[in-house]
């Protein structure tokens, strides 16, 4: 088998394998997540009438002109109408604690003067205010849909959110449009491209721009007295965006936030006075409402308290506010805006809404209109239950016929449901029919009102956390995929290692009994896989990698230890005394052990500890100049980059032309934060952007260029420099001892300035993105494969090598300590990847650093920049491959009877790539059925659906991160091999 696994057979099995892979993902993917089912068509006059089970819709008015469909839904629905026009004044990220604040407790003083008038008007009962709870993912266009149509959308709307599509769903904008309502928007353009062609007059801003904080509101705030001047409008969409700008840029607690809360107080201070306290104009409602929150840090996303708590305010004139300030309870869910607003304004409730009216917004109305506001809403949910699950009973009474020979038992949630439709509507129909006074007789109203609540709130829970019923066939051809890309990569490689090892001596004691660190460096595939069932271990997950790096070298320290006490007869102070590579390893091992410390207390990661003290804390909240910092670990970096390639030899005229870029570069980087970040709260200037891109073009060009053209130069320049050793019978001192005995040398020498080439070029580019107190996180990532390369390139364990893998781990034969060297390595890149800040919560998507060198908003563009902040430190670790390749053996790829270059390049190139792929599998198709199994858990779309996104994207990372190991090495080799033919 392994004769015929030749490098172009396993080039092409590769590429089925990620082909496989990409294909069982998509289709598991769009299978598993859930798209919500949504009825098609629009809510009309039958909204008004009892559901039955033969409603055909609302054909017969749906010709109606727009005023005269008004007039029929308002005699239909039997409601007054309360107001004439709406103002939704949306401030985006406003947490609600911000403004009601939280366990019965107001908010702090600061807050509170932030607001004054908005507080007077909860004060004096003008304005009711209430917790609206926020269904995750909490990202603007899923919420706006949420507040419009009522309907919670699918999980997938998290990627939408970027590239927003027209809102086809019912929804109130429609349903106001179909009555003749002219609106008017200005704010977030995602209203725009959800209502396209819905607004007689808009101003959009872009949303992505998180670095402006005042010239996005402003744009809103400009044409306020002009609109409300105006009388031609019905609805008045004002959408704020500074809030959360300043929330992404500085946190909850920046200094920007409380004057941002005093411009948003003004301008509902403006809107009250001019459109609500004007006894001339039309009687106006004033809803403030915001679509999520935020963490502590400002960012969104997640499912976490901070995230879901969004504000939401009534505010009417005085008449309309006598109860306002009632004992009722205020805490909603945010798809009860849309039900309520559509009661308030006469209109239909959107057919795909599972929202609840609001209590204590209609408390001023007659106690007819309250129970008639309640029983729309009811019909209109006990539509979508009947519409939503098959064999729902209905008749000519809704939920008649319901007795214990249907098959049905007590337990049956359907019938849980019918029998308390069944209970309210019959309260309900007796108080019509009662002949005492409906004034004297509040006792029985409250019963009917908290016999339709019964049923509202069960209704609404239910279709909230109803499970989508999931293609099976879909789901099981995805996995299917997946796996049998899983086992193409396990094929490959055992055929690798079985030619590896033909005719050589066989290992004496076997695969069982490994050495400490080799076995559990092994056992980490195990414990990864052990820990996905575990919704605590997934929200915390940084532990586990901070874990297995300090374990495994603490292994390693002994492991040298015990080297050299076996093989030294001095004492620990003789190490500098002829033991040089202890020494090398002693301090290298000490440095990943102290760095490794620094990263683990750099940020207090996942989700329950967030709170807690780190050093990233301790540098904001004292006051630290971080603008120093980053400039200091820019110059290290510099240094440190510089200093790895001169390990070649000065001598080089190639090393001093990549150096000379690479350290133009690093002062491009430099100028641009001393001139430009000495304030990440002020939006980029034309300067700043201009920079920025001419530092992705010098990065990009310089990388490119080097790749390209030092495996033709570096032939020339390794004669040029023998020949020159030679006349001055002196060699070249290598502390890495790379190439110095190999019979590839160009091949090594290549790689080692393209490798350290990419490396320093992705740490630019982070200390360029990254938020500011990161830079130094970044510079010990470095510092840590620095440290790795010098322990491992000393070739003094006698090791087995079980792996090589450049993200990953997994048992394989190999010869020269590579397993260890590839697990450091992937457990840099993992602990990296959290001591950034990230974790396996959306919330903690950096969304700052994307638009860095955008002068015009792209999705495409700011999603590379994301994926690039997100992923820095995994991705860097698979660059380092470059490197790894040019400090391994090589020597085995080159015995005579091998000298075929296809048979040389499979083996230079064959387990570092193959290995990352066979693993990264192996834990995505562990982490399927992981969430196919808890897909009726608690946790399922907060905590385990979330994480699954993370391992889609981490696969994403790996295939980029391979392709272009392996096409560099390919490159490089294919070159010099030319070179040397001709």
């Amino acid at each position: 088998m392994s004769s015929s696994l030749t490098c172009i057979r396993l080039t092409l099995f590769t590429v089925a394998a990620v082909a496989f892979q990409i294909i069982g993902l998509s289709f598991f993917v769009f299978g598993f997540f859930p798209v919500k089912p949504a009825l098609s068509g629009d809510s009309g006059s039958e909204s008004f009438h009892a559901p039955t089970c033969y409603s055909m819709g609302n054909e017969s008015v749906r010709d109606l002109p727009p005023y005269d469909l008004q007039s029929l839904y308002q005699e239909l629905s039997g409601l007054p109408p309360l107001f004439d026009r709406l103002i939704l004044m949306v401030i985006d990220g406003l947490p609600a604690e911000f403004v009601l604040g939280k366990d019965d407790r107001p908010p702090n003083k600061a807050l509170m003067e932030a607001m004054p008038y908005t507080q007077s008007l909860l004060a004096n009962g003008i304005a009711k205010g209430y917790h609206a709870k926020a269904a995750p993912p909490t990202v603007t266009m899923p919420r706006l849909k949420a507040i419009v149509s009522g309907a919670i959308g699918g999980f997938l709307d998290v990627a939408f959110n970027f590239n927003t599509q027209a809102l086809l769903d019912d929804n109130l904008l429609g349903q106001f449009s179909k009555v003749g309502w002219k609106m008017v928007m200005c704010g977030d353009e995602t209203w725009l491209k959800l209502f396209p062609g819905h607004f007689m007059r808009h101003d959009g801003v872009s949303s992505f721009f998180v670095k402006d904080t005042v010239e996005v509101d402003k744009n809103v705030s400009r044409h306020l007295s002009y609109e409300l001047s105006k009388n031609d409008w019905n609805l008045l969409i004002l959408h704020y965006l500074g809030l959360d700008h300043v929330g992404h840029t500085g946190g909850r607690n920046s200094p920007l936030m409380a004057p941002k809360l005093m411009e948003m107080d003004e301008v509902v201070k403006m809107i009250h006075a001019s459109a609500i306290m004007n006894p001339d104009d039309k009687r106006t409602l004033l809803v403030v409402a915001s679509d999520h929150g935020m963490t502590e840090n400002g960012n969104h996303g997640g499912s976490s308290y901070e995230e879901t708590d969004s504000l939401l305010l009534f505010i009417g004139s005085k008449s309309h506010a006598t109860h306002f300030s009632s004992i009722i309870s205020n805490d909603v869910n945010q798809v009860d805006i849309a039900p309520t607003l559509a009661l308030l304004f006469g209109v239909p409730i959107p057919k795909n809404n599972i929202g609840v009216m609001i209590p204590g917004v209609i408390d001023f109305l007659k106690d007819t209109h309250q129970l008639r506001a309640l029983q729309l809403n009811s019909w209109q949910l006990l539509r979508l239950l009947q519409k939503q699950v098959p064999g729902f009973p209905c008749g000519s009474f809704p939920c008649d016929g319901f007795s214990g020979d249907q098959g049905y038992n007590s337990n049956d949630i359907m019938e849980k449901f019918c029998r308390l439709y069944l209970r309210s509507a019959f309260l309900h129909d007796s108080w019509i029919s009662t002949e005492l006074s409906r004034s004297d007789n509040r006792e029985e109203k409250s019963e009917i009102i908290a016999a339709y609540y019964e049923f509202l709130i069960n209704a609404n829970q239910w279709l909230s956390h109803k499970a989508t019923d999931k293609p099976s066939t879909v789901i099981v051809f995805g996995v299917m995929s997946m796996f049998l890309s899983f086992l193409i990569f396990s094929i490959s490689i055992y055929s690798i290692i079985q030619e590896s090892y033909s005719g050589e001596k066989q290992l004496s004691n076997g695969i069982f009994t490994q050495h400490l660190d080799e076995g559990f460096s092994l056992s980490v595939i195990f414990i990864l896989v052990i820990s996905m069932g575990s919704s605590s271990m997934v929200e915390e997950e940084q532990y586990i990698w901070h874990y297995l790096i300090s374990t495994l070298n603490l292994l390693f320290l002994r492991k040298t230890m015990q080297f050299f006490k076996k093989e030294s007869t001095c004492r620990f102070f003789n190490l500098f005394n002829g033991h040089g590579k202890v020494c090398i390893r002693i301090s290298s091992i000490f440095t990943l052990l102290i760095t490794g410390r620094i990263l683990r207390g750099w940020h207090q990661g996942g989700v329950n500890w967030t709170h807690l003290p780190d050093i990233s804390k301790w540098l904001e909240q004292s006051g630290t100049d971080l603008q120093l910092i980053q400039l200091i670990a820019v110059i290290l970096t510099t240094i440190l980059i510089l200093f790895s390639l001169s390990l070649l030899g000065r001598g080089m005229k190639i090393v001093l032309v990549v150096g000379f870029n690479f350290l133009m570069s690093g002062l491009l980087v430099f100028y641009h934060i001393l001139r430009y970040q000495h304030n990440a709260s002020l939006p980029s200037s034309n300067a700043a952007t201009s920079l920025a891109q001419i530092i992705y073009a010098t990065l990009g060009v310089s990388t490119v260029g080097t790749v390209l053209a030092v495996p033709w130069i570096m032939p020339i320049q390794i004669s040029k420099a023998c020949c020159r050793d030679r006349n001055d019978n002196s060699a070249v001192s290598y502390p890495l001892k790379i190439g110095s005995q190999s019979q590839y040398p160009e091949l090594i020498y290549s790689l080692h300035i393209i490798g350290w080439v990419y490396i320093g070029s992705w740490c630019l580019l982070q200390l360029l993105l990254q938020q500011p107190v990161n830079s130094v996180v970044t510079l010990l990532i470095l510092m840590q494969i620095f440290a790795s390369f010098l322990f491992f390139s000393q070739g003094m364990l006698q090791q087995k090598q079980w792996v090589e893998c450049a993200g990953s781990l997994v048992g394989c034969l190999g010869k020269h300590h590579v397993f260890d060297h590839v697990a450091v390595l992937y457990y840099i890149g993992m602990a990296g990847h959290f001591a950034l800040g990230n974790s396996n919560s959306l919330a903690t998507v950096d969304v700052a650093g994307a638009f860095i060198g955008i002068s015009n908003y792209s999705a495409l563009l700011s999603g590379i920049l994301m994926f690039i902040i997100t992923y820095a430190s995994p991705t860097l670790l698979l660059l380092s491959m470059v490197m790894y390749i040019s400090i391994k053996n090589l020597e085995t790829a080159a015995s005579p009877q091998n000298v075929d270059s296809e048979h040389v390049l499979k083996r230079i190139l064959g387990l570092p790539c193959l290995v990352p792929l066979t693993i990264n599998s192996i834990l995505l198709i562990a982490y399927t059925i992981v969430l196919i199994l808890m897909r009726n858990h608690l946790f399922v779309w907060s905590v385990f659906s979330p994480k699954y996104l993370y391992a889609c994207a981490t696969t994403v990372c790996v295939l980029i991160g391979v392709f272009v190991v392996a096409t560099t090495v390919t490159y490089a080799y294919m070159v010099l091999a030319l070179r040397k033919k001709y």
